[in-house]
């Protein structure tokens, strides 16, 4: 069984930062594509950022692009979502997703990720 732990969230205030991780309970972490995804109350989950198992190369949606950055460390299976410029817009709670079985096109589709953590509350404050 996969299991997911999100970290990192918090209030902060509009322009500041935040890191997220995802520690996984997983030996063979780069065999698996790993995403962000958040969600704004009422509202349907979105996608953040994922990158592919064995491929180095993030993905964003244009809402984070040059604001956040996600990276991982297979040594210690743990994704992270470096979060920038944060403003009130990016209040959610924010998830991460794995998955070993994702081509490119299907990244940002929650539905696609078989393993999902818990989630951790960010919330920002203007």
């Amino acid at each position: 069984q996969v299991q997911l732990v999100e970290s990192g969230g918090g209030l902060v205030p509009a322009g500041g930062s935040l890191r997220l991780s995802c520690k996984a309970s997983l030996r063979t972490f780069s065999a698996y594509t790993v995403g962000w995804f958040r969600q704004r109350p009422g509202s349907e989950r979105e996608f953040v950022a994922a990158m592919k198992r064995y491929n180095s190369n993030p993905y964003y949606s244009d809402a984070v692009k040059g604001r956040f950055t996600m990276s991982r460390d297979n040594s210690k299976a743990t994704a992270y979502l470096q979060m920038n410029s944060l403003s009130a817009d990016d209040t959610a709670v924010y998830f991460c997703a794995a998955d070993q079985q994702l081509i490119t096109s299907s990244l940002g589709v929650s539905a696609q990720y078989d393993y999902w953590g818990q989630g951790t509350q960010v919330t920002v404050s203007s």
